[in-house]
């Protein structure tokens, strides 16, 4: 069994507490254990804002493009060895997939989007000048300058290596040093990401450190210069949000939280379609992907009424006949692994029974726990697919309430267009919705119906079948997050992530000094801290 240890202040540190002790998600075995007691985290704060940070901003933004770029070279050298951490938690090779490659992917996306986009400086003009006197001797403009605080990041144990990459990127462009706090149950993977982009020599000291084990007291010694960005529960996420320290000095918070997201078959959709069949598949993909560990994750499958003993049928059919195993096991082709660990199986089966007081499951029991046949035993963390149905859609309240993180989806039928519109919306905020129709008319009017609920929503036509990135997959160069349950945050979206880890500045006076400011290289004040063009 190893230690996983931190990063802080140039140096590895093992803690020196008890730690929490991280088992094998198919065997059970032992395989590492967690601490951070000992780390001064004051210090490591200090640390970046000292060392890190001005050696970021002394480059301008193209520079710190290609130190994205190398990130994403180095990562990719050692693409066999992250795929072997990412097994011990249960993550097929298609899971793994798209944590690993699709996190370096993200980071590639970000290293191209600053080469191409972004200026020699360091700083970012943002829109025109404008006018605010009779003369025009008196203008005022808008510029973006990095923050001089510490990017913080918490992360979900879902996307280990996604969840790191696709925020390291954005706040490296900007100029801002990060701490990284991954999710422990599957810290193994981002801790030796973090060992080796740290031995590659890549990044300036102080731009990158680690924190494994408990954030402790590192909340309260964040300043507005700091941003803190989350991943994870919305009840996580509300007792961050409101943290004294982090209310009292206005920093920026993020939260992206998991949401009960929404697959909607439009009435249009006949059962022998490819649209229908395309659906099906989606909603399956979704509940088995990662054992439907995903925050974008499709919860509640919402389908015509007269369509419903089609949809469920079809979705028994194809949930019945997944494999659920050791992932690993050469003799059988796994189609979904373990959860996590047993903490997350046992508290699944808790959300299936208050689910269950409003539906009733048509497919799988929650209570199976051996899977011997297909390579994992009853030590494993196994569950498999459940699938409910509302028994009372129009009245439910449940399931628009409980989200079980897991395998585990539920079926509302719906009467008419307004009703299906109604059923996304009591969600209370969702990160991604999809709808599957031809019909141009109900797409329309379900978009717009439900869109303020939403930061993302997938329209699904058979024209667009054939390349779609799925109701799942986050792409970097769109927007991802969701009010109200989702978090109320916003990441990703381009360049537009960058802008999370700046400040936006207005600038007044006459027209040729603002030209002459924001065209050249402003002078660095001696300290060395401050943006520089």
């Amino acid at each position: 069994m190893i230690q996983l240890k931190s990063y802080a202040r140039g140096q590895w540190h093992e803690g020196t507490g008890e730690g929490r002790v991280l088992h094998h998600a198919v065997t059970g075995e032992p395989i590492a254990s967690v601490d951070s007691t000992g780390l001064d985290l004051a210090a490591m704060l200090d640390h970046a804002r000292a060392v890190g940070g001005p050696a970021l901003r002394a480059m301008h933004m193209r520079e710190r493009a290609a130190l994205l770029r190398k990130i994403a070279q180095v990562l990719n050298e050692h693409l066999p060895e992250l795929y072997e951490i990412a097994a011990t938690y249960g993550a097929t090779k298609r899971d793994a997939w798209v944590d690993i490659e699709g996190g370096i992917a993200a980071i590639a996306v970000f290293a191209s989007l600053g080469r191409r986009h972004l200026p020699e400086s360091n700083f970012l003009v943002d829109g025109g000048v404008e006018r605010l006197s009779k003369e025009g001797t008196f203008v005022g403009c808008h510029i973006r300058v990095p923050l001089e605080g510490v990017a913080v990041q918490i992360n979900a144990f879902n996307f280990p290596s996604w969840g790191m990459l696709e925020k390291l990127g954005p706040s490296l462009l900007a100029g801002m040093p990060t701490i990284v706090k991954p999710a422990t149950p599957t810290a193994w993977l981002t801790v030796r990401m973090v060992e080796l982009i740290i031995e590659s020599g890549v990044l300036p000291e102080g731009s990158l450190q680690l924190i494994s084990g408990s954030v402790g007291d590192l909340l309260d010694h964040l300043t507005c210069q700091d941003v803190l960005a989350f991943t994870g529960s919305a009840k996580t996420g509300c007792t961050i949000r409101s943290h004294p320290n982090l209310v009292k000095n206005a920093v920026r918070v993020n939260v992206e939280a998991d949401s009960l997201n929404a697959a909607v078959l439009g009435p249009d959709v006949e059962p022998d379609s490819p649209l229908f069949a395309l659906f099906i598949k989606e909603v399956v993909s979704e509940m088995t992907g990662k054992a439907g560990q995903k925050c974008t994750a499709i919860r509640r499958i919402l389908v015509p009424a007269a369509r419903e003993s089609a949809v469920i049928d079809a979705l028994k059919a194809r949930l019945t006949g997944t494999t659920v195993g050791d992932p690993s096991n050469p003799e059988v082709k796994v189609r979904m692994g373990p959860l996590v660990d047993r903490g997350a199986v046992e508290t699944a089966r808790r959300g299936i029974a208050q689910l269950a007081q409003e539906a009733q499951i048509v497919s799988g029991d929650p209570q199976r726990g051996e899977f011997a046949a297909e390579g994992g035993g009853t030590a494993g963390a196994f569950l498999e697919p459940i699938l409910l149905r509302a028994t009372d859609p129009a009245n439910a309240t449940v399931v628009h309430e409980v989200e079980v993180f897991g395998p585990v989806a539920t079926v509302l039928a719906y009467d008419d267009n307004a009703s299906a519109a109604a059923l996304v919306r009591k969600g209370g905020g969702s990160l991604v919705a999809s709808a599957f129709s031809e019909d141009a008319d109900f797409i329309r009017d379900l978009t717009f119906a439900i869109a303020p609920f939403h930061g993302r929503l997938l329209l699904m036509n058979e024209k667009a079948a054939g390349e779609s990135t799925s109701h799942g997959i986050v792409m970097p160069q769109l927007v991802h997050g969701g009010p109200g349950r989702a978090g109320g945050g916003e990441e990703l979206g381009g360049l537009r992530a960058v802008h999370h880890y700046m400040q936006r500045l207005a600038l007044q006076g006459d027209p040729e000094r603002l030209e002459a400011l924001c065209a050249s290289p402003s002078s660095t004040p001696s300290n060395n801290t401050a943006a520089t063009g």
